[in-house]
């Protein structure tokens, strides 16, 4: 049986990683390296017990506050260690964190063939980390799968065009699949559900203390799972949950929890990357707090609005009515089977 090495280290991971680890299991011996890049419990541990998927066979303790550069060369060292014992015959890699960066470098210089799922996504801002990630990944890649059309598209222009190349759907449809009749409304009020968590929205005082006082002042609740990063900077700005009345700020949530209040929210906020995917497929308007999303397709229609810099605009966007929804637009929950059979095809 052949050995296929998963590596995952971010929340969204862990989410992709559920439904291709069913199918996985099924006709390879499938091995997860977990990274240890998102280290909180309630962001790691608790989705392998709620997605019923198996603990990783590796945890490196590599997470925390190091720079970036830093924290993907340790990943990279304890990843070929574990490719050097357990020779793999592909390395299995998700989206774009620098977990994904490291084990695509890895793969690349100890020839292993290596799966990108989420391929071709493009987000034209290089200033983001995450944009020169899935750049590195997806040039790599021996087998690239894309949630959709535009993302082969982007692969095309950047001269990404061979037979490994796929249109697969989009793997977090099915996990998405997978746990609907566990969905339950968390709140009997109208109310926002929100997420921030990324630099550019949490690093400075004056952006943070501006984000937080439009959230504060919008005409429902607001329902915050507050980030590990967003607590420290709260803290360190001399912020307090006591300024904020109108924002319900709460622990981080689980995968289902997260669902259950975007389900019943009257509006999604975040500058998450998936998020913005989940909204869509749950028939939640989304307003992404960034001036670009690598998830360009959401934003027909009105389901997707970019609003970084006029924040005062908020409420006006989030009242705006949305238009067509195109219900198979990231699959119909079977990317992941779909995935592991062209894998078992080529691998």
């Amino acid at each position: 049986m052949k050995k296929i090495i998963s590596v995952i280290g971010a929340r969204p991971q862990f989410i992709k990683h559920a439904s291709m680890q069913l199918q996985l299991q099924r006709y390879f011996h499938s091995m997860t390296i977990h990274t240890g890049q998102h280290y909180d419990p309630n962001m790691s541990a608790v989705f392998f017990d709620e997605l019923n998927i198996p603990r990783p066979d590796y945890l490196f303790d590599i997470g925390g506050s190091k720079p970036q550069s830093e924290q993907t060369g340790l990943m990279m060292t304890e990843i070929e260690k574990v490719c050097a014992r357990e020779l793999p015959d592909a390395l299995l890699i998700y989206g774009d964190t620098n977990s994904t960066l490291a084990a695509a470098l890895v793969a690349a210089k100890m020839h292993i063939p290596q799966i990108h799922i989420e391929a071709g996504l493009r987000s034209f801002n290089r200033a983001m980390p995450e944009e020169v990630n899935r750049i590195v990944a997806d040039e790599f890649a021996t087998l690239l799968f894309c949630p959709s059309s535009q993302a082969i598209q982007n692969l095309d222009r950047e001269g990404i065009s061979h037979d490994g190349i796929f249109l697969s759907g989009d793997v977090m449809c099915d996990t998405l699949y997978l746990v609907r009749n566990k969905i339950r409304r968390q709140l009997e009020i109208p109310y926002y559900f929100a997420t921030v968590h990324r630099p550019y929205n949490t690093d400075e005082d004056a952006r943070l203390t501006y984000l937080l006082k439009t959230l504060n002042g919008l005409k429902h609740k607001v329902v915050l799972p507050i980030h590990p990063r967003t607590v420290a900077r709260m803290q360190s700005f001399g912020l307090s949950r006591e300024q904020f009345s109108n924002i319900l700020f709460i622990d981080p949530v689980s995968y289902v929890e997260s669902i259950s209040y975007q389900q019943y929210a009257s509006c999604v906020i975040t500058d998450s990357g998936g998020m913005q995917k989940e909204a869509y497929m749950l028939q939640r308007k989304c307003i992404t707090l960034r001036s670009e999303t690598e998830w360009t397709e959401t934003l027909e229609h009105g389901w997707n609005t970019l609003l970084f810099h006029n924040l005062e605009h908020l409420q006006e966007e989030i009242d705006k009515p949305c238009g067509t929804y195109i219900a198979d637009l990231y699959g119909k929950g079977n990317a992941a089977e779909e995935i592991v059979r062209i894998i078992r095809d080529r691998i």
